[in-house]
């Protein structure tokens, strides 16, 4: 009996395989190219974790994009637009599925894909007759590519527009995406535990890298912008290659583009490094929430600090759309394209609360910025009445003359719906990171808007063993800023929400219960 394979030697056996085997994309399908070259094409930029609670376009005191504020006079601009969920998987998912959380069921940190069945349930599976790309800095988007792969023609690789390193491994083993990560694990991971299989190699390596970073330092003094530890990148980069790819890319096409700023570290420019250190802005007194930090006490230390670095990495954000856009404007290519921009989730820096991965869905977390600019328009429009993120998908299928399937959970868009907009729809999103995703929800937080209304639900969680579930309702038109809990039990409007709440959680739970 021959000798078994150690893993080395899979290894080495997997090298020698051809590289079209695990090659990834891009590929080109030449059949597809210019079947219909008189079609808009449709280009999507995503800013992660943008609020439009901080954007000055929506009445922010602070001055934080003032090109995407120059942009929106020739675009029709959404001032109550509401995302699925609170942070980029079910976010993200809710918006190119056209489904809500608890529908597409992407939202825990174990689960990070569209329910099984449903991965045909995509933006890009309807313009199979556009060339269509997408791109993200982040990671969790690559789960869904990779279940999308089948409608679309390119996906970039995500470190293509990260710090280009000509030792990465991405560099190195281009076509090796299977193979090589293991080695790497080996070579680089390893060594921090003292172990390696390379004696030179790692630390040479972590010099190499950290003087590419160190470069840098002059223009970002508070720190690269980054992912993880080390995935380091600027923003211009990724704007520098869809600038020079966008006039090449075959017509018509869908583009999907995800960039990571403003979400934290909040690395911003040099140039924008304090500009609101001495605005002397001062943020109302929020109550903070019990259930806000699990049952942790609220911490408002340094919330104004970090409110100002997040807003000064907006204006970073903010530099680079701007020259995005004039790009593309002067090169044509918006006489022909459908531009959308928003965000997957916002940011909390108020009551206590940092970041997004909290279980509350305050509107600086839920109210994002949607700003769509048609060909050929001059003219900005407002629309105020409250919209979704699962909107989008079946308004782009109305403006490019396609079909809405019957399982998309969102409805057209004003002004490019036949129909007036229905004061009575309700719109949700949910919070359910820590549910199970082919379980009943619990521990969750939902949120139902209607109106002028927003009704917050939050039930499962540890510390409301005793109280039981939790109501917050707020009059968002008398007090946007959430201050005043007008919830009461007797209520009528309480009572008619709060059943309609409970109803949807019984609809979308029973195909979960046993029996």
């Amino acid at each position: 009996m021959g000798k078994a394979l150690n893993k080395r030697d899979f290894l080495k056996l997997l090298a020698a395989l051809p590289p079209s085997i695990y090659f990834s994309k891009p590929f080109q399908r030449p059949d597809l190219l210019l079947q219909n070259p008189d079609a808009k094409n449709v280009l999507i930029i995503v800013f992660d974790t943008l609020s439009a609670k901080n954007i000055s376009l929506y009445g922010y005191p602070r001055e934080t994009m003032p090109n995407l504020a120059r942009i929106a006079e020739k675009g029709t601009v959404y001032h109550n637009h509401f995302a699925g969920g609170n942070w980029t998987v079910p976010g993200t998912a809710s918006l190119l599925t056209g489904t809500y959380p608890w529908t597409h069921r992407a939202f825990n940190d174990e689960y990070r894909t569209i329910l099984e069945g449903r991965e045909r349930n995509n933006i890009f599976h309807f313009f199979d007759q556009y060339y269509r790309i997408g791109y993200s800095h982040n990671s969790n988007l690559y789960p869904f590519f990779d279940q999308f792969a089948p409608d679309l023609e390119q996906i970039k690789s995500r470190k293509d527009l990260f710090i280009s390193n000509i030792l990465a491994l991405h560099e190195l083993f281009p076509h090796d995406n299977d193979i090589a990560p293991i080695t790497w694990d080996r070579m680089m991971t390893e060594a921090e535990k003292g172990s390696t299989y390379s004696l030179f190699f790692a630390p040479f390596y972590q010099r190499y890298s950290q003087k590419i970073v160190d470069d840098l330092r002059d223009d970002f003094p508070r720190g690269v912008p980054r992912t993880g530890e080390d995935n380091y990148f600027i923003l211009e980069d990724g704007m520098n290659w869809l600038i020079s790819q966008a006039g090449a890319f075959p017509r018509p096409f869908l583009g999907y583009f995800h960039f990571l700023p403003p979400h934290r570290p909040y690395n911003t420019r040099r140039e924008f490094v304090n500009v609101f250190s001495n605005d002397y802005y001062v943020d109302k007194p929020r109550p903070g929430l019990y259930a806000s930090n699990e049952g942790k006490p609220p911490n408002f230390r340094y919330q104004g600090a970090q409110r100002q670095f997040y807003d000064e990495f907006i204006l970073y954000a903010d530099a680079e759309l701007g020259r995005l856009y004039d790009s593309l404007e002067q090169s044509g290519i918006l006489e022909n394209t459908w531009l959308i921009f928003t965000s997957d989730h916002g940011e909390m820096c108020e009551r206590g609360v940092f970041g997004h991965r909290t279980p509350v869905l305050y509107q600086p977390v839920i109210h994002i910025p949607l700003v769509i600019l048609e060909p050929g328009q001059t003219k900005r429009q407002d629309v105020f009445t409250p919209t979704s993120a699962v909107d989008v998908l079946p308004t782009l299928l109305k403006i490019t003359g396609q079909e809405i399937p019957g399982w998309a959970e969102g409805t057209v868009l004003p002004p490019f719906a036949d129909t007036a907009p229905d004061p009575e729809r309700s719109l949700y999103a949910l919070e359910a990171t820590n549910s199970e995703a082919h379980a009943v929800l619990n521990p969750a937080t939902a949120m139902l808007v209607k109106d002028r209304y927003k009704l917050t639900y939050y039930f499962g969680y540890g510390q409301l063993k005793k109280t039981g579930p939790l109501f917050e309702l707020y009059d968002l038109e008398s007090d946007p800023e959430e201050l005043n809990n007008v919830y009461a039990a007797s209520s009528e409007i309480s009572r008619e929400l709060r059943n309609e709440m409970l109803t949807k959680i019984e609809e979308v739970d029973k195909p979960y219960r046993n029996g």
